[in-house]
Order: C-alpha cells, then sequence, then structure tokens
C-alpha cells in the first residue's frame, strides 16, 4: 500500500491510497456486500454505474457460505464476484458481538455456533487471517473484542487487554507468513477499541501504532452510543492515532454522521445504512431523508432529488418509485440502492474537492444549511 495525503483543511484530510486493485481517494465510503454483493446489485452496477473503487465483505458470513476454500478456487474474491476494484474484508469481530447468543470470547479467540445450521467454530487472530488470505482481499481486519455500551470498566479492560494480544499476534503472523509469499499484496490493519472511555481509547491507540498495520481503524462505536459520545471519542483518540496512515471508522453512519467524522480527520467508512434504508423506501437527498412511502408522491413526477445526478434520478420520478415500492416489486430494491448509494459515494467526493480547494468549513456549513431549509 502506498498512502499521501493530498491536503487538510481544517483537520479533514484528502488522502490517495494506492493498492493492488487500483487507487482509492479518500475521504472515501465503502459500500457494505456482506456476502460477496450489495444487496440487489451486481459487479456491473458497482464498478460502470456508481464508480465505486472499494466495497466491503464479510469474513464471518463468507467463512460459513460458501467457505473460504470455495472463494479461493474462483480466484479470490474479485474472481468470485467479478468486482475488479479493491475489497475490505472485516474479521468477523463484530459478528460475533452483534450474534452474542451464540458466541463467547476467551483469551485465545471467539468460539461461536453458525446461525445457518448450528455447527461450532473458533475464530482466532491466525484464524481470520487465514480465512482473509484465501480471500485475497486487499484490506484485512484483525481479529477484535467489541463490547456493548454502555460497559463496565472491568470489561473495557478485559477487551482491550485482548484486542492488543490479538493485534500482536495478527501482525506478527502476517509478517511470517509474507516472508513465506503469502498476502504479500494484501494490506492488514488494526482496530482501536476502548468503548467511549478517553484513557482506554488512548491506551489501545498508542499500542497499536507502535505495531506494524497499513492502517488504523476505531471500532466498537455506533453501537448504542450517542452521536455526541461517538463524535467526542473519535475526537478525543484521534490524536493518538499515526497521520502517515489511513483512519478507518467502523460501521458509521448517517450522512450527518461522515460530515462530522470527516472534519476530525477520518479517512474511510463503512455502513449498511444506505442500502438497508433504500430498501425499507428512506431515500438521502441533499435536503434531508425522503420516505418514498408517502401520499404525497404517488402522482409526483419530480425525481428524487433535483440536485442528484445519479442513474435512479435521471431516468424515473417519485411516483414511479412510489408505486415499484408499494407494488413490492424487485426494481426498486435496485433503484433505490443505486440512487442512495450515489448520494453517499458522491457527498464523499464533494468534501474531497472542498478540501482540496481548502473550503471544507464552507461546505459543513452549506450542508447543513440544505437541510435546516426543509426542516
Amino acid at each position: 500500500m502506498e498512502f499521501k495525503i493530498d491536503k487538510i483543511s481544517q483537520n479533514a484530510r484528502a488522502c490517495t491510497i494506492k493498492m493492488a486493485h487500483g487507487v482509492v481517494q479518500t475521504p472515501v465510503f465503502m459500500p457494505v456486500g456482506t456476502l460477496g454483493a450489495i444487496k440487489s446489485l451486481d459487479a456491473v452496477d458497482m464498478s460502470e454505474i456508481l464508480g465505486a473503487k472499494i466495497i466491503l465483505a464479510n469474513t464471518y458470513h463468507m467463512y460459513l457460505r460458501p467457505t473460504s476454500k470455495v472463494v479461493k478456487d474462483f480466484g479470490g474474491l474479485h474472481g468470485f464476484s467479478k468486482f475488479n476494484g479493491n475489497f475490505l474484508t472485516d474479521s468477523g469481530g463484530f459478528q460475533a458481538f452483534s450474534l452474542s447468543h451464540r458466541s463467547k470470547p476467551d483469551e485465545n479467540g471467539i468460539k461461536f455456533k453458525s446461525h445457518i445450521d448450528g455447527s461450532l467454530h473458533y475464530f482466532t487472530p491466525k484464524s481470520v487471517l487465514d480465512t482473509q488470505y484465501d480471500f485475497n482481499s486487499d484490506i484485512m481486519m484483525i481479529l477484535d473484542d467489541l463490547v456493548a455500551l454502555p460497559a463496565t470498566k472491568e470489561r473495557i479492560e478485559l477487551s482491550l487487554k485482548r484486542t492488543i494480544k490479538w493485534a500482536k499476534e495478527a501482525e506478527m503472523y502476517h509478517k511470517s507468513q509474507k516472508s513465506k509469499g503469502i498476502g504479500v499484496d494484501q494490506n492488514l490493519f488494526g482496530i482501536i477499541q476502548g468503548g467511549t472511555d478517553y484513557k482506554a481509547r488512548k491506551e489501545c491507540a498508542q499500542a497499536l501504532c507502535d505495531m506494524e498495520f497499513d492502517g488504523l481503524a476505531i471500532g466498537g462505536l455506533s453501537v448504542g452510543e450517542s452521536n455526541e459520545q461517538m463524535y467526542d471519542t473519535v475526537e478525543g483518540v484521534m490524536p493518538y492515532i499515526d497521520p502517515n496512515r489511513p483512519r478507518y471508522l467502523m460501521g458509521v453512519g448517517t450522512p450527518e454522521d461522515l460530515v462530522e467524522n470527516v472534519s476530525r480527520g477520518v479517512d474511510m467508512f463503512d455502513c449498511v445504512m444506505p442500502t438497508r434504508n433504500a430498501r425499507n423506501g428512506t431515500l438521502f437527498t441533499s435536503f434531508g431523508k425522503l420516505n418514498i412511502k408517502a401520499a404525497p408522491f404517488i402522482n409526483d413526477h419530480e425525481p428524487i432529488d433535483n440536485e442528484c445526478q445519479c442513474y435512479t434520478c435521471k431516468r424515473y420520478s417519485r411516483g414511479y418509485l412510489n408505486h415499484l415500492y408499494k407494488a413490492k416489486e424487485l426494481t426498486f430494491f435496485r433503484l433505490a440502492s443505486l440512487h442512495n448509494l450515489h448520494y453517499y459515494l458522491n457527498l464523499m467526493k464533494q468534501m474531497r474537492e472542498a478540501i482540496l480547494a481548502d473550503k471544507f468549513l464552507e461546505f459543513k456549513m452549506e450542508f447543513y444549511a440544505k437541510r435546516a431549509l426543509t426542516k
């Protein structure tokens, strides 16, 4: 990985990341393809219509089905899905957390039962990397111990101890595997945990920055804390994260969350929100959220957003989309997902342009002003 900071404006950063499957310019939003596909979209939609340069796939789900060996046999995630941009794969730690009734972490890893057939499995810092080597993802995430918020001091301390221990194991193992010619073009990111505890986050960030990770992620947020707690936690930990590596905030969030955290120095984001909301009829626009299910849109000839240049807005009306949703037509999922993802990717592009012009503060004020007009 080659990483370069192109410009900083009011703490917001525009960077360039070169990886095996192309160049990624930040700030960047990574659409989530949990099972190796963005729901209702394919590789052509992602590459040619949306112009996405990096997407996320889920280690836990792909490990269980179709299994990493099957994916490897197709030439990794790129050969399997036919998406020729970059892939980031998470470690499965979040799924172990979110399916906690089926999982149990210990000092060496996470035991869990498959949600598919109830079979028993054990993720360790090394095993999740072996799985990701099979996937040939461009960015691999380490196994971490995630806690629900609010959490006790004791639970946060235990999470920190495990996360730092597992991070060291993953770093050493990746170094050893690369010396054998395995995962040479794959990059490894560490994950900073610590809940909303300032001291814990600082300790974890410093420990992981001492290791040779290609990038650093902030994990364990957007799991029950308030927006202010999230923003304060990110702001508090930023001085302790190496500025010369990409910074990734995991699982966040709304358009407002993206703007607020870019302004605090975050480079990379992922979230299911744009696609999940699309399927539920909630569409993102320059003036806020729009509920396409509402009766006023039945005979509305306007596009979703007059400012939007996406595939859907250039072709279809709110009235047509309202009809497709109510008729439970599968085409709605695709058209709504294309719109919401275009909105998110374009928002990142606008932020990058504002940073390069050193006008990020003006961009941020205009972003909120447009939303205020419709309230």
